[in-house]
């Protein structure tokens, strides 16, 4: 069965090099998958000499501009509860899961020596930032601390020490990242794969699984796409292995 996928993959990508038509293929993606999906693309390009312009944003600033006109032929949001509602209302073709992720904490260089564990984000005074409750990586955010506070390992209060501790919260998890790593916070809540993608410049400290939400990243073609075909095509390379090794190098769980 995968053989007789790669096959027709392979077949597919062929087509579309030979009669590719010179329009720029347009993918909406959160901006959780800017590293991973600006290597996919450009694999992706290299192969079917098909360009493909992103615009990378929170999944719920896409969902809107979506709904409100904007052209696009792919999708892929961080969350279900921002794509389904496009398919529902006849813009987007029923998608499909191509990656998982779990949520990590950055803490930044100079808080290093002070925030060591889970726990020392409910200590007072520590600057933290976390995703707007309307982004998917915030609502996970807060999913995770309602965990931890039903847990008696942390507490009834945790969850609300922690968020206390809050001094922004973001319109995308990209921009938390690059807060913590400027300096700005002592520590901030994100994805894994945005821990691989600043594992160099940050401390990261992993979530315990039974309190730490898995989330799925649903991808799909938009109904108005001007060239359905290559934007099928860019969907099926996502999921084809290349498009999943490249996925799980940059820190997201891979589904095949």
């Amino acid at each position: 069965m995968k053989l007789a996928r790669a096959k027709l993959l392979t077949l597919s990508i062929l087509f579309l090099t030979i009669f590719n038509q010179a329009n720029a293929l347009t993918v909406f993606a959160a901006s959780s998958l800017s590293d991973a999906f600006g290597e996919i693309g450009a694999q992706f390009s290299k192969t079917t000499h098909i360009k493909v312009d992103f615009q990378f944003a929170g999944s719920q600033i896409l969902k809107t501009q979506l709904e409100n006109g904007a052209k696009a032929d792919v999708y892929a949001a961080a969350s279900r509860s921002l794509f389904d509602p496009l398919v529902t209302a006849g813009l987007l073709q029923t998608g499909r899961i191509f990656a998982k992720n779990r949520l990590v904490i950055l803490i930044s260089e100079p808080a290093k020596g002070r925030l060591k564990t889970l726990r020392d984000l409910a200590k007072p005074n520590v600057k933290l930032i976390i995703a707007d409750k309307n982004v998917p990586a915030g609502n996970y955010t807060r999913q995770m601390l309602e965990r931890l506070s039903a847990s008696p390992l942390y507490g009834p209060t945790f969850s609300k020490s922690v968020l206390q501790n809050v001094i922004s919260e973001e319109s995308n998890v990209r921009q938390v990242a690059l807060k913590v790593v400027l300096g700005e916070a002592d520590a901030g809540i994100v994805y894994s794969s945005d821990g691989v993608a600043f594992r160099k410049k940050v401390k990261i400290i992993s979530i315990p699984l039974p309190y730490n939400p898995l989330l799925e990243y649903p991808i799909g073609v938009l109904k108005a796409s001007s060239d359905a075909a290559q934007a099928k095509a860019f969907v099926d390379y996502v999921l084809s292995p290349v498009g999943q090794r490249i996925l799980q190098k940059w820190g997201f769980i891979p589904v095949k």
